[in-house]
């Protein structure tokens, strides 16, 4: 399989980012990335003029970020081609989103902040939705905000990467609950607007600059085969597909890129010469290894059976037998800060 690396959850002009996306593309392709996914709010004017394609070695894809009328229950949907009333109830544009044969995520589902009346949170509360693909589990934006205090918060303007510290632990909890009933993927968000705000009355800063966040949570697919940089409908199209694909199926997993490079990492799982990836499922037996691959030395890394810590590890690589059925994945930790994040595989369930 070929890994692709990306960033999910932009904005721009379209909606409330600052940045056009040839501009935005750009910065994605001088930050190495191999595509990014454009999610402005309720519009998919930048799929319709054209802007879809390859920018450089960077493949710009288009989707959005869906919200209710109380601006809550923001869901992003990737491969549709129209949006959806703001008036519909959570439920019904999500449904609607698979209906169409997209995929969606909950964003930033468990924002809680409230010392920044200009900011609200923006929460997932329509729980008893069942027809998303999976969840966002670390949204550098949202992090970065309810970290913010007046102590901190020049620092914080200044140095925006290095005042996240990892996903919420409401949300991974809820992650590995869902997944106890069906699958469900995570993903990783940059949520990048690159607002402008004036600092001490003469000091304009820009906070989240597009390129600055590119280097940080990055999402990974797999996928079969590279992609062709052919800016065809056709070839777009595929490429899409691909993408989507690995998102759906949950052929991925997420980082924060800013500690270190997290491509190559592996985790996967082996039965009889069957070879089992993040996002699939298998049979259990007593002869099932997991084998995790990780492309840093200093680390502290976890296996998680069903939200608990069963395996801890200080190594780049080990082979760990599966001893019950249930769902796993991987923590990784690099000089004690939260690095990788895979999905889960899935045993016997």
């Amino acid at each position: 399989m070929v890994e692709f690396v990306g960033a999910i959850h932009m904005h721009s002009v379209f909606s409330d980012g600052s940045g056009k996306v040839p501009e935005i593309a750009k910065f994605a392709d001088e930050a190495g990335l191999d595509f990014i996914i454009l999610t402005d709010h309720n519009t998919l004017r930048a799929l319709h003029e054209g802007y879809e394609k390859w920018y450089g070695k960077t493949l710009c894809l288009v989707g959005c970020e869906i919200n209710d009328r109380e601006n809550k229950n923001h869901y992003l949907a990737f491969g549709i081609d129209e949006t959806y009333s703001t008036r519909m109830t959570a439920k019904n544009y999500v449904k609607k989103v698979k209906e169409a044969g997209g995929i969606g995520f909950l964003a930033h589902p468990h924002e809680k902040r409230n010392h920044m009346k200009e900011h609200p949170p923006y929460p997932w509360v329509e729980w008893d939705t069942k027809n998303y693909t999976g969840i966002e589990i670390w949204n550098h934006m949202s992090e970065w905000m309810e970290n913010l205090t007046e102590q901190n918060k020049y620092q914080a303007f200044l140095h925006p990467l290095r005042t996240i510290t990892g996903p919420q632990k409401e949300t991974l909890e809820l992650w590995d609950k869902v997944n106890l009933e069906r699958k469900v993927v995570g993903i990783g968000g940059v949520d990048a607007h690159a607002h402008k705000y004036n600092l001490l009355g003469f000091l304009e800063v820009e906070i989240f600059p597009y390129k600055v966040l590119f280097k940080s949570i990055r999402t990974h697919v797999f996928l079969d085969k590279p992609l062709n940089r052919d800016n065809s409908a056709e070839k777009i199209k595929q490429a899409k597909k691909l993408i989507n694909k690995a998102l759906e199926t949950g052929r991925c997993f997420f980082a924060n890129d800013y500690h270190a490079d997290s491509k190559g990492f592996r985790f996967f799982a082996e039965s009889a010469k069957k070879k089992i990836e993040m996002g699939d499922s298998i049979n259990f037996n007593k002869r099932i290894k997991l084998n995790i691959i990780i492309p840093e030395k200093n680390v502290k890394a976890a296996i998680i059976h069903n939200g608990k810590k069963i395996k801890e590890f200080e190594s780049d690589y080990i082979s760990f037998l599966v001893k019950e059925a249930g769902v796993y994945r991987v923590e990784v930790f690099l000089h004690n800060k939260a690095w990788i994040y895979s999905n889960h595989i899935r045993i016997g369930c």
